[in-house]
């Protein structure tokens, strides 16, 4: 009897403090799982190599956007793509006066719906901007246009992020 009430008392408290966090996130008695994690902005903004990415969505006004429901899958380019621009370029698109060309080019990076990795193939995919992305996979490698994803799969509560060496451009209108 007395290992039956030690057994009991140590399944109740190791059952307390898994309660006490469903209890704390306003969780019901439901088995649905506990929706937990960063939005697309989250993860961008939690990666020094992505500081001027969050500071052009910030420009443009799309935080919001892409803190929604979603889901989208963000080609994500880093500091180093943005410098790699010719002299002046980002100082430019940053400018109030230039918010329509930066939103533009950022919906370009934005494709509609949660597509990983291995959900991508060779071809082409429409982005959020209405633009076409060339898509080539091979040898394990992915590149959009002429971008290569160097991280891929950084899974937001809202999509996905895929890291890009390169910022890309929609085509000329």
């Amino acid at each position: 009897m007395k290992r039956f009430l030690i057994a009991s008392a140590c399944l109740i408290l190791s059952l307390a403090p898994a309660a006490l966090r469903a209890q704390h996130h306003g969780s019901s008695s439901s088995s649905a799982p506990q929706k937990a994690g960063k939005d697309l902005v989250d993860i961008a903004a939690s990666r020094s190599d992505l500081s001027t990415l969050v500071a052009a969505v910030k420009a443009a006004g799309l935080v919001e956007t892409l803190q929604g429901k979603g889901p989208y899958t963000v080609f994500a380019p880093t500091n180093t793509a943005f410098a790699a621009l010719p002299e002046g370029t980002v100082a430019s698109l940053l400018k109030p006066e230039n918010k329509a060309e930066l939103v533009k080019i950022l919906t370009y990076h934005v494709v509609p719906g949660r597509v990983e990795a291995n959900d991508l193939s060779s071809g082409r995919i429409s982005s959020v901007q209405g633009g076409k992305i060339s898509v080539n996979v091979s040898s394990g490698a992915v590149r959009v246009n002429d971008a290569l994803v160097v991280s891929a799969d950084n899974r937001a509560l809202n999509g996905v992020v895929h890291i890009i060496d390169r910022v890309i451009l929609p085509p000329n209108d």
